[in-house]
């Protein structure tokens, strides 16, 4: 079965630490290939989110690539790449290569989308708004059979 764009969970997190629990558990979940499109205003806890991931991958030190543009962090499964395309114009990101970041040997998190022309297909995107001054409201949904799969299983691990 195949998730759509339609197919929606939503869920509630208190603060920074709840939002590195949520992290912790994708990082469990997910598998090699799959790209992880995270949009949402400046502050609401992108790269928090990230580092959750990171910190149960065993990726030292996940930082926001606000500068650098792409992180890219070995772990034991696969190579974790972290991009930030906040600073580039919308479709701007052609000359970064992400398409081949999006390839089966490495999982890809791109903050900023809408400034990348041409994700894959298969995706799991993330929206997360401020919901208060620590709350966020982490919207997610898949498209493809691989994100698909992942959303399924993080909504169970999650309790939905």
């Amino acid at each position: 079965m195949t998730e759509t764009a339609e197919a929606v969970w939503r869920f509630r997190s208190s603060g920074e630490e709840e939002t590195l629990r949520l992290g912790r558990t994708l990082g469990t979940l997910l598998v090699p290939g799959l790209t992880v499109l995270l949009s949402g205003e400046l502050g609401t806890g992108k790269t928090v989110f990230v580092r959750g991931v990171g910190d149960v991958l065993s990726a030292a030190r996940v930082r926001s690539p606000s500068f650098t543009l792409v992180n890219e962090y070995r772990t034991e499964k696969f190579l974790l790449v972290h991009a930030d395309l906040y600073r580039l114009e919308p479709g701007g990101a052609g000359e970064l290569g992400l398409e081949e970041y999006a390839g089966e040997d490495c999982v890809l998190f791109v903050e900023w989308p809408d400034r990348w022309k041409t994700p894959p297909e298969d995706v799991l995107s993330v929206s997360i708004e401020a919901a208060g001054e620590t709350e966020r409201l982490f919207e997610f949904s898949a498209r493809g059979e691989k994100a698909g799969a992942v959303f399924r299983r993080l909504k169970n691990a999650r309790g939905a």
